[in-house]
């Protein structure tokens, strides 16, 4: 493909996602201003559907078994690469937008509008994938599951964060209820009567505690009680906790979540209380592929930014991106959106993913996702490498 008809059909997407400035802006502030937790994004995922309706996608509502979640389709002008931007735009419980979900749904819709101006030229498939509960629920997880993914050659996102970063891994994640039953009794009348479940969540965290320095350096377990009884002067028969566990490596994930069960097993044993386990959903490591973001990094690059140097032992999290990433190619590069100390999930990140600073990394992203999407779809050599690549 001559280079000149690539940065001619760059230049277009380009342009059409300017003009579309104000629009993907007054989008991103709308949802930042109605945050609906995961699985209740009514309103987002309505407002994405009507923008991409409009613009001629086809679009498909629910998907997956999923309410919340669409998918939107425009046809090239022949059989090629399917390509999709993957939109978030679900918030945190209470805090709202402090995940910067509403710049994701934004940039995402952004580059699938500015792609549809040139994707009667190009030959492949434009998809526009509405992801809900990414926050903890796992929403492309279950995508994955129903398959939506199996047909999608490149899948492509951005998120806000305090640096710009091409990659970053993200651990695998398990979620895991902890739930014990005891025997209830007066607890200064007849203590001896009872089978206190406290007790046993109060042992199940210090060995989780004291199996911390014993476990890899990046892998790391976090709890909270959720139940702890009903009034101080009954033994609680009854109490609940819920754990996250976190390992860059998936195999050493498993190892780890049922060592956290053994805790409770201990817990329950040596207070006699019966101890249920239920993992209630797990995030799969996320695998970036490396031609595909080195193309987006030329792309974003071209437009005057700049990458921060990665610290792969800081900043992990981990994401429904991941299991995404196991069935296709797939990218998650980060742009900043406030001060390098920015700290997510937090009041200061819920003013930053509205601020103009954010609006802007938005743009940034939405352009380069696209011009990533044009260098895919013209370049069948780039797309035999992304292909052929396997991390």
């Amino acid at each position: 493909m001559n280079d000149t008809t690539v940065a001619e059909t760059k230049s277009i997407v380009q342009e059409a996602i300017e003009m579309l400035r104000p629009q993907l802006i007054d989008l991103s502030l709308r949802i930042h201003a109605h945050p609906e937790i995961a699985f209740q994004e009514a309103l987002a995922a309505q407002w994405l559907c009507e923008a991409a309706d409009a613009a001629g996608f086809r679009v498909e509502k629910p998907i997956g078994g999923l309410e919340t979640a669409f998918l939107a389709t425009y046809e090239g002008k022949g059989n090629g690469p399917t390509v999709a931007f993957l939109a978030e735009y679900d918030a945190l419980p209470k805090l709202g937008h402090g995940c910067g979900h509403n710049l994701i749904g934004a940039a995402s819709l952004g580059a699938a509008l500015g792609l549809r101006q040139v994707m009667d030229t190009l030959a492949g498939t434009l998809q526009l994938i509405g992801t809900p509960a990414e926050e903890g629920e796992g929403g492309k997880v279950i995508l994955t599951q129903a398959g939506v993914f199996d047909g999608v050659d490149v899948a492509m996102m951005f998120h806000p964060s305090s640096k710009t970063i091409l990659w970053q891994p993200a651990l695998a994640f398990r979620k895991l209820s902890i739930e014990f039953f005891g025997e209830a009794a007066h607890a200064t009348a007849a203590p001896g009567k009872g089978i206190n479940a406290l007790n046993a969540t109060l042992l199940t965290f210090r060995a989780v505690d004291g199996l911390r320095q014993h476990v890899q350096s990046t892998a790391c377990m976090h709890g909270i009680i959720t139940h702890g009884g009903d009034a101080p002067n009954i033994v609680p028969d009854y109490s609940a906790s819920l754990f996250y566990v976190r390992a860059r490596d998936d195999g050493y994930c498993d190892e780890l979540l049922e060592r956290v069960k053994n805790c409770a097993r201990g817990a329950a044993l040596a207070t006699g209380a019966r101890v249920e386990l239920e993992t209630q959903g797990a995030y799969k490591s996320l695998r970036t592929n490396m031609p595909l973001a080195q193309a987006f990094k030329a792309n974003l690059e071209s437009l005057g930014w700049q990458f921060d140097d990665l610290d792969p032992a800081k900043g992990l999290g981990s994401t429904d991106m991941g299991d995404v990433s196991h069935v296709t190619a797939a990218i998650h590069p980060y742009l900043s959106i406030g001060p390098s100390d920015l700290a997510i999930h937090s009041t200061d990140y819920v003013a930053a993913a509205a601020s103009e600073r954010g609006q802007e990394a938005m743009i940034a992203a939405a352009k380069a996702l696209a011009m990533t999407a044009v260098d895919v779809l013209l370049y069948p050599i780039l797309f035999d490498e992304i292909t052929g690549y396997h991390p």
